[in-house]
């Protein structure tokens, strides 16, 4: 059994695994077959908040407020960080295009490409008239079906929909990931 509140839950599609992600900082894989974790994993030093399963990839997001982590299932792999939203981070939500979101309690919306972790997108959520700046909080949201909507419920009471904007370009990006992030990370630097 998990020592903490679980924080999150999420079941991987053709493979009887639960991941869950607790306020003690561990993640643990089930079989739920056999009954009993097949892996716990500790890379987090803060409570965890939110866990987002790739649609497409046998991959899985974690966060928590030191950063967020990407892992490779079945075993939970570490694959690399994805820090710079300073935040306590209270969700997750990634669509099949490998567009990663994460939404936190002072209202702040990070957009990041999945496969690099590179933070191509800020936004500063706006309250509703007659509410105060500090309930700009993001408390969960989703993408829609087509992946182009996200879906947002938020501390103000309100739930908002930010839609793609299709008359964006793509912008040639000169930037490389730090590629020894997942050596440094087993290492514990």
């Amino acid at each position: 059994t998990q020592s903490s509140v679980s924080s999150g839950i999420n079941a991987e599609y053709g493979e009887p695994q639960i991941i869950t992600a607790s306020h003690d900082t561990t993640i643990r894989l089930w079989d739920i077959v056999a009954g009993k974790t097949r892996a716990t994993l500790t890379n987090h030093k803060k409570s965890i908040r939110s866990l987002v399963l790739h649609p497409s990839q046998y991959t899985f997001g974690s966060a928590s407020a030191d950063n967020i982590k990407q892992w490779r299932c079945p075993e939970g792999e570490f694959i690399q960080n994805l820090s710079g939203h300073n935040a306590i981070l209270n969700t997750l939500a990634v669509n099949q295009d490998g567009v990663l979101v994460s939404g936190a309690d002072n209202g702040t919306l990070h957009f990041w490409d999945w496969k690099t972790g590179y933070n191509f997108q800020r936004l500063q959520s706006q309250v509703q008239p007659g509410s105060l700046d500090s309930e700009a909080g993001i408390f969960a949201m989703k993408f829609d079906k087509s992946g182009s909507r996200l879906i947002t419920c938020e501390t103000d009471k309100t739930i908002k929909i930010y839609k793609e904007d299709e008359s964006a370009l793509e912008e040639p990006i000169n930037w490389k990931p730090d590629l020894h992030a997942g050596e440094r990370e087993k290492e514990g630097f």
